[in-house]
């Protein structure tokens, strides 16, 4: 072989399996926003305040709490079980003040539609050993409607049964001894010692929907977040994620540019971004003309047993030139593999910390773990 011909082989060997380190949009998507469900939202609890010093004892200056998105399972429930699993011993193994005080989910708790009869094998059955709180944002699945299901429903009626109840009850479509939590809408802030936590509703469509009612609610849960500054971070989840580098979804420019109409409308940004949606874990930093950044973390490998790659490079059914991607790196990233998250939150002299530290499961049924990131950003 000539020598030219080596060196253009060995580059070729070399580059074909390089992993997008920016975020991407799938290309030649169709339109699916007839998908969106009208959800109703709960007049007389607005405007949806949450405190969880009701359900768990918090430090006013450190506590952790873990997050997880995507965990129902319908033909392999081993993900979700051993994250379960692994979740409960992260709790019973960590010091004292350390010790996760409570579960947020990113969404996605069942699949393939949000009906009543699947969360006692896909939710129940799994956390029955989990004893704190769990709160969670509902996510696409959880929102759909099974259109051959011979009993008709509403979108979100089973998750509002779990998670939005009136007050704190036995399930009556689960045998189950954890009792039904008070969140007082789909969409709403839990106040925290040291975070103000936004969880919004993204509704069905593959790249999300919001309304216009949800979007006011946010622009002025934004404005109220940051007169609690610099005592209280914002934080904001939302199931579908922004940005994404995977080959299943790509980045949501829905969510994106509803995210920035929202930011300046209400001349506030938000420290961090979780979300779920894309099966993987993903950590972007974005960077605003004004030198401030703002991360944006995928947690979605939380037991469903389809998991999502990185998109290649060179990959023609994708791109990464879209206005709205710019200035915006992928940091780290872990795929094919399930994994949650913990947080920790800190009051220390330079401001509130807040570190994170992404678990894995190992090849070994699950036995073992492995930590794939570690980060820290200080607000």
């Amino acid at each position: 072989m000539p020598y030219l011909a080596v060196i253009i082989y060995f580059i070729v060997i070399m580059t074909s399996h390089k992993r997008y380190h920016v975020p991407i949009i799938k290309l030649h998507q169709p339109d699916d926003s007839y998908k969106k469900r009208l959800v109703q939202p709960v007049i007389e609890n607005y405007p949806y305040h949450l405190n969880a010093e009701k359900f768990t004892e918090l430090g006013a200056d450190k506590f952790s709490f873990q997050m997880v998105g995507d965990t129902g399972g319908v033909k392999y429930p081993d993900g979700q079980q051993k994250i379960a699993q692994q979740l409960c011993k992260q709790i019973s193994e960590s010091e004292a003040n350390e010790k996760p005080a409570f579960l947020y989910h990113l969404g996605d708790v069942v699949y393939h539609f949000g009906e009543a009869e699947h969360y006692e094998r896909q939710f129940f059955k799994p956390y029955e050993q989990y004893y704190r709180p769990i709160f969670a944002i509902a996510g696409n699945h959880d929102s759909d409607i099974n259109p051959v299901n011979p009993i008709p429903y509403h979108s979100l009626d089973a998750f509002k049964a779990v998670f939005c109840d009136a007050e704190s009850r036995p399930i009556s479509f689960a045998n189950t001894q954890r009792k039904s939590m008070v969140q007082p809408n789909i969409y709403w802030t839990l106040q925290t010692p040291l975070a103000t936590i936004i969880g919004l509703h993204s509704n069905v469509p593959k790249y999300g929907f919001i309304d216009e009612e949800q979007r006011a609610w946010f622009i002025e849960e934004l404005k109220m977040a940051a007169a609690k500054r610099p005592d209280k971070i914002i934080i904001v989840t939302i199931h579908h994620a922004p940005y994404s580098a995977d080959v299943n979804h790509g980045s949501s420019i829905a969510m994106i540019s509803f995210l920035e109409d929202a930011f300046e409308r209400s001349g506030v940004r938000p420290d961090i971004i979780f979300s779920g949606h894309v099966h993987n874990y993903q950590r972007f930093n974005k960077t605003y003309p004004d030198g401030k950044l703002l991360p944006f973390v995928v947690c979605g490998a939380g037991g469903f047993d389809e998991l999502h790659y990185i998109v290649e490079v060179g990959d023609s059914y994708y791109s990464d030139q879209h206005p709205l991607l710019k200035n915006v790196t992928l940091e780290k990233y872990c795929e094919m593999k399930h994994g949650f998250l913990k947080i920790t939150l800190e009051r220390k002299q330079a401001g509130i910390s807040l570190s994170g530290e992404y678990t894995v499961l190992c090849n070994d049924a699950g036995k073992s773990t492995d930590v794939k990131d570690v980060f820290e950003y200080t607000f």
